[in-house]
């Protein structure tokens, strides 16, 4: 399917838009507390009909330990539909640690998720990092030319490092592929 760019540009204007709001709500501590912590969440349930739970993997790039506390999820239209994932994951520093959860719906609340659950896309991860930065800001006219798409909302993250707990309003990524189609 033939997907105008004006189209993307509108997604990443509303996601940018609804961020913007969305991070004045959020509280943050002053200074400097961009978390150390990388996170990918995944779940065989985005790809196969099963009742597969989510399993999240974090890399801590700091010095000290660091404690992933949650992931709040917020429906961009309605702030009051949201999806609170409580981790209290310890990460050893310069270290990864990973943790099953049962399966929690992460893809309400959001026009871009929606759209391409719809479409013939098969949802890899999600994370606070792009899998691959050469796609990073790359808007797609025809996606069906293409074997990755990513769809963008923010999260509040919280993390403790210290025994000082921080807040942050952080964007992360859906993951999407699926296999070229020959026409």
């Amino acid at each position: 399917m033939l997907k105008p760019l004006s189209f993307f540009v509108g997604m990443l204007a509303v996601s940018a838009g609804t961020f913007a709001q969305e991070n004045e709500l959020l509280q943050d501590i002053p200074g400097d507390n961009e978390s150390p912590v990388k996170y990918a969440i995944y779940s065989s349930a985005w790809t196969e009909n099963s009742n597969a739970g989510l399993r999240v993997v974090a890399q801590n790039l700091g010095q000290d330990t660091v404690k992933l506390v949650s992931l709040l999820f917020r429906d961009e239209q309605d702030p009051n539909t949201q999806i609170l994932v409580e981790l209290d994951m310890s990460i050893p520093a310069n270290g990864w640690a990973e943790q099953q959860l049962p399966y929690i719906d992460l893809l309400f609340g959001n026009e871009c998720i929606r759209k391409t659950q719809n479409d013939d896309w098969k949802l890899v991860e999600i994370s606070n990092y792009t899998l691959n930065p050469s796609v990073r800001g790359l808007i797609i006219e025809d996606t069906t030319s293409f074997r990755i798409f990513q769809c963008i909302r923010p999260v509040y993250v919280v993390w403790a490092e210290d025994n000082q707990a921080f807040q942050e309003s952080q964007w992360v990524m859906y993951h999407y592929e699926r296999q070229t189609l020959n026409n």
